[in-house]
């Protein structure tokens, strides 16, 4: 029963690892080729030929920003999601600091109470710490 689970999400990791890979060799390779130049009308087709499978200046220069617009609208996405969170982490924090000051204030409370409500003129015993809150 536990293998479905684990079988789909380990499906899901190989298959975004095989999508970053090969992002990563098409990047890898464009990078590595070097740019070709612009081919002029007098020459033959035979050398258009090769140069066609290496990527020019403009597609290179498109890919650029196709990667630099991706990550800008990634890291703007991810700052909206952390400045739509932040009132609930704030929310959250107040709340936990709330009830940490009501339950020192309980504390202090009790301990004044069970002072004030005990005799002094009765005999003290040795009352263990622990018995005292």
């Amino acid at each position: 029963m536990m293998r479905r689970p684990q079988q789909h999400h380990h499906n899901h990791q190989d298959q975004q690892s095989r999508v970053f890979y090969e992002l990563s060799a098409l990047v890898l390779s464009i990078l590595r080729s070097p740019p070709t130049p612009i081919p002029y009308s007098d020459q033959s087709p035979s050398t258009s030929r090769t140069s066609a499978a290496q990527i020019t200046p403009a597609g290179f220069a498109s890919l650029m920003l196709g990667i630099s617009l991706a990550l800008m609208l990634c890291g703007s996405v991810t700052f909206f999601i952390g400045f739509m969170l932040m009132p609930w982490v704030l929310g959250l924090v107040m709340v936990f600091y709330v009830a940490g000051v009501v339950s020192a204030i309980s504390v202090l409370g009790k301990s004044i109470f069970c002072y004030a409500m005990s005799t002094p003129s009765s005999p003290r015993k040795d009352i263990a710490a622990w018995k005292l809150l």
